[in-house]
């Protein structure tokens, strides 16, 4: 079977540190990095080998970014394509995919933390709060690029889950008013979250009313992530029944107060 020569590589959320074990490896193995330069840590790139051709995407087509695959290929070099948060969350990458299955160039992806996660890690934060919410809705807004109409911010917002809104910086207003035309309520707890695990992170904690103001405020305007949904709040959850003494579990036996 033929070499994989393209390997499709999540950077994590912004953190350095924060990439996978295997991640780490393929960027240090490959001979050509292709990074996303406008949100991927450039500090990432210090894993490469002395000799890795790097290019940023930022300034590049699809077709451009495939032909250095595609040349890369043809000389026997691996190619880490180098993705922001995880490749398969707005990574625009089966696109990618499809254009190297069509020129028979073998690919393998490896995952990466999403931002998300990387909030929630900064924020001490549970999406899944028993009695709160069990669900996590990833979304953004239409903007330059369409949402499928059954998946509008309104229609996510009726079930009152755990929400994390990507691209939608610029458009904090008009995500306010149809959160909560869909059924959050004004004062419903939300976070705004900016270039988080970065080093330059900041986070701040608002209601869905006031998403539009909390970013002016602080000046964020772009890079940054909506949080919405109870679990913000910490607060009036059901503790896991996993933990409960007295539920019986496949590894332990309830205890029965006497």
């Amino acid at each position: 079977m033929d070499k994989i020569q393209v390997y499709f590589v999540g950077a994590g959320p912004g953190a350095a540190d924060l990439i996978t074990v295997r991640g780490m490896k393929l960027i240090g193995m490959c001979d050509v990095i292709i990074y996303a330069g406008s949100l991927v840590n450039p500090a990432l790139l210090d894993y490469a080998h002395d000799g890795a051709e790097i290019h940023n995407s930022a300034h590049m087509t699809l077709e451009q970014v495939i032909g250095v695959m595609k040349q890369a290929a043809s000389e026997g070099r691996t190619v880490c394509r180098l993705h922001t948060g995880d490749p398969s969350l707005y990574g625009a990458v089966r696109e990618q995919m499809d254009a190297l299955d069509e020129l028979g160039i073998r690919y393998e992806s490896c995952p990466g933390v999403t931002a998300a996660f990387g909030a929630a890690a900064s924020m001490d934060l549970e999406y899944t709060l028993p009695g709160i919410s069990q669900s996590l809705i990833f979304t953004r807004m239409a903007g330059r690029t369409d949402v499928p109409e059954k998946e509008s911010i309104e229609s996510f917002a009726a079930h009152r889950a755990s929400m994390a809104i990507y691209l939608s910086t610029g458009m904090l207003e008009e995500l306010s008013q149809r959160l909560i035309a869909g059924g959050y309520d004004a004062d419903s707890p939300a976070a705004i979250i900016y270039k988080a695990t970065w080093p330059e992170e900041e986070f701040y904690y608002c209601k869905v009313s006031e998403l539009a103001k909390t970013a002016a405020d602080h000046g964020i305007t772009k890079t940054a992530l909506v949080l919405v949904g109870e679990v913000l709040a910490k607060s009036g959850y059901e503790k896991s029944r996993l933990y409960d003494k007295t539920f019986t579990t496949e590894f332990r036996q309830a205890v029965t107060d006497k």
